[in-house]
């Protein structure tokens, strides 16, 4: 029997082949998705108690059908910021329904296979990506660390002494759990008046309980709501994909990406229906995850649950862990998600993967948008490839003695970018009875290739020369019998029409 691709037995495994570790993992996870979940809600403008719903149910449902095992996924604010229009006009019940749909599209973009987007992305994109994305988790602390009392920072600071220093002593217990607990006895032995989880919002005393969106359900309800189920469909596979291949590298384990995509819409359609906000994958608690010892399933299944527990049973107890606890742990997130390797090797790497590369961070830090700092990185890393390819390319010819025929051998990818140094290759002055144009150890990719060719064979024949191409590979010869004009009538006229 197989499951996500993978056989029953290492489905298993990723459950309970890691116990204790994915426990205490999911523990110190859950403890840090409280004061987030409840700041994304304030984010979306919705009652704190959406965000957390969201967190436990995406969190508990992507472990059960997710294909990353130990990758965290609940509310994020990729998810938030596009959600604040519509609950301004709309209210939180077209948010909810947009939650549903946007998780039905996830489904649909898994079953259609389009988890193989990311081999688009480059590795410049991927070191942009993380980059930018611990810029910001550092950016998102300043306002627990400006205009508070001193006190604060002393608490901050010896928060990050117990995350590095502790597992000098033992790696038996996560150090960012030990600089929890420890930094919240200390506050409220001390009686110190400093910001706490309490101070964030208010946390609900109730489970959540199943419910159908009191929504219109008409044509109109649809097209107010698509765009933004859209646009949380994509950015929310984006992001989690994107995650998903951090965390491969970081466990060096594979994933599913369609099945994480299908994972991620059935979270996000339950979700709806609880009352939760959408969501997706988190790099920031992923990463606290592998780096508390969480690498299974049961690690995400256990962040979910214990922060139900602990919101629900444990309110007035979480209330008082100091915000400066989860900041330290925030700030150890921070300092190990950036790639600092990719600053030194700025020197090494070519000059194009570096703009890149430094492209996605500027964009992502200036936009607040990860979607469109990836997207950017894309485009610009298309654009670099396709200028490299189009110089490996170059035209050579050879005239017979008796100075009536040239044979030009083409080599190289003739695309967009090339057809211009195609046609400036040929000498269409020159006075011959035949032309070959031998393209054995080329390759014709697109329209404007054909069109290239098209115009090479027409102007040639319409100073009296005779045309052969010869060494077309099936693929070329594919495109090219199937588009090219010349060796129809009136190919010259209709070429030179466009």
């Amino acid at each position: 029997m197989r499951f996500s691709g993978f056989s029953l037995d290492t489905y298993r495994q990723q459950w309970f082949g890691n116990i204790r570790g994915d426990v205490l993992a999911g523990l110190v996870v859950a403890l840090a998705l409280i004061p987030e979940a409840i700041a994304f809600s304030i984010i979306a403008g919705v009652d704190p108690k959406i965000g957390l719903y969201a967190s436990f149910s995406i969190a508990v449902i992507t472990a059960i059908t997710g294909g990353r095992p130990g990758m965290i996924s609940a509310a994020t604010a990729a998810t938030a910021v596009l959600l604040v229009t519509l609950v301004r006009d709309h209210g939180l019940e077209y948010l909810l329904a947009a939650t549903v749909l946007a998780g039905l599209m996830q489904i649909g973009a898994g079953l259609l296979k389009l988890g193989y987007v990311m081999r688009f992305v480059s590795r410049s994109v991927m070191t942009g990506f993380v980059n930018a994305l611990a810029i910001l988790i550092f950016m998102a602390q300043l306002p627990e660390l400006i205009g508070v009392p001193s006190l604060t920072y002393v608490m901050v600071a010896a928060g990050l002494g117990i995350i590095y220093l502790f597992p000098m002593l033992t790696k038996a217990v996560p150090s960012p759990l030990i600089c929890i607990i420890a930094l919240t006895g200390i506050s409220i032995y001390f009686g110190f008046d400093i910001r706490t989880v309490g101070d964030m919002g208010e946390l609900p005393s109730t489970l959540p309980v199943f419910l159908i969106p009191d929504i219109p359900f008409t044509l109109e309800t649809l097209m107010i709501i698509l765009p933004y189920s859209a646009a949380v469909a994509a950015v929310g596979l984006l992001e989690s994909l994107m995650t998903a291949t951090i965390v491969d590298d970081l466990t060096d384990t594979p994933s599913d990406k369609n099945q994480e995509c299908i994972g991620q819409g059935i979270a996000n359609t339950a979700t709806g229906f609880i009352g939760g906000m959408a969501g997706c994958a988190m790099i920031g608690q992923s990463i606290i995850n592998v780096k508390s010892g969480g690498r299974g399933r049961l690690s995400t299944f256990c962040a979910g649950i214990f922060l139900l527990f602990m919101i629900v049973v444990l309110g007035e107890w979480v209330k008082q862990i100091p915000m400066a606890a989860l900041v330290a742990i925030m700030i150890m997130v921070s300092i190990g998600t950036f790639s600092w390797s990719s600053i030194r090797n700025l020197r090494d790497h070519p000059r194009s993967s570096s703009v890149v590369m430094i492209a996605t961070v500027v964009t992502v830090v200036f936009t607040h948008n990860l979607a469109i700092g990836v997207l950017v990185g894309v485009l610009l890393s298309g654009i670099f490839f396709a200028w490299k390819i189009a110089q490996i390319f170059r035209v050579t010819s050879t005239l017979s003695e008796d100075g009536r025929e040239r044979t030009y051998t083409v080599e190289g990818q003739i695309f967009f970018a090339s057809s211009d140094d195609f046609l400036a290759a040929f000498d269409f002055r020159e006075a011959l009875e035949r032309v070959v144009i031998d393209v054995s150890h080329a390759h014709i990719w697109d329209i404007s290739s054909v069109a290239a060719l098209d115009m090479a064979v027409l102007k040639f024949r319409r100073d009296g020369a005779t045309v052969e191409i010869v060494g077309l590979n099936e693929a070329s010869e594919t495109i090219v019998d199937r588009l090219a004009i010349h060796d129809k009538p009136g190919a010259l006229e209709k070429l030179m029409g466009h």
